[in-house]
Formats: structure tokens, C-alpha cells, sequence
């Protein structure tokens, strides 16, 4: 069976590798970018099957990802949300532009793993 594709995109490096690592042995393909600009030169090229994002993150925040993806690209890939920002109002700003779940930090890997296995199954 194929690995499904994940990006993750969180500036965050300790919090990209500790998810990288549980999400991999999770069994997906993980692939990391840390910037906006980096997340844009993968789209380009790359059709993951899930975005999990920071909201916060240089070039390219996560609000802007899932308008870039939603309207932009006319992706209609699961996108969850992670950040230290959870209050209502970008709460509920992530959700009409499109994305799927919002999760507030910190995150547990591991509802992370069972949020993201329940993101693709609905497709």
C-alpha cells in the first residue's frame, strides 16, 4: 500500500521534527517546510494528500495556505490547522476559508496521528 503524502508547515523546527518522526511511524511520507516560500515551490509540484499547518510562519501564513489552496490551486486536500493561536476568532477564520480541523498548541502527536487518520478516511 502507497504512503499517503503529508506536508507539514511549521517554522518551529523542534515541534516539525518531533511530528515528522511520530507522523512517519505513523506510516506516512512526510515531507517539512518551514516557510511560506517553501510550501509554495512543493504545491507547485506536488499534490499532497493532507496540509497540516502552523498559522504563524514567515513569507506565508497559514490563513493565506488555505486560501492559496482552496482558491488558488482548487485543491480540495484536508488541511488542519496548528497553532498557538486558537482563539475564536481565527478559530472560526480557518474554517470559512476551508479548513478541515484546528487543532490548538500543544498539540499531542499522537491526537494529531488519529486527527489526521480520520481526515483522510472521510475522503
Amino acid at each position: 500500500m502507497e504512503k499517503k503524502k503529508l506536508l507539514l508547515a511549521e517554522d518551529d523546527q523542534l515541534l516539525a521534527s518531533l511530528l515528522t518522526f511520530r507522523l512517519q511511524k505513523g506510516g506516512y511520507e512526510v515531507k517539512h517546510s518551514a516557510d511560506g516560500k517553501q510550501v509554495k515551490e512543493y504545491l507547485s509540484q506536488n499534490t499532497p494528500d493532507i496540509i497540516v499547518s502552523d498559522i504563524m510562519m514567515p513569507y506565508f501564513s497559514g490563513m493565506e495556505l488555505i486560501a492559496y489552496v482552496r482558491k488558488e490551486l482548487n485543491l480540495h486536500v484536508p488541511i488542519i490547522i496548528i497553532s498557538s493561536a486558537g482563539n475564536e476568532e481565527n478559530v472560526l477564520n480557518a474554517f470559512e476559508l476551508g479548513a478541515n480541523d484546528f487543532i490548538s498548541k500543544p498539540v499531542s502527536p499522537s491526537e494529531l496521528l488519529v486527527r489526521v487518520a480520520r481526515e483522510l478516511n472521510k475522503n
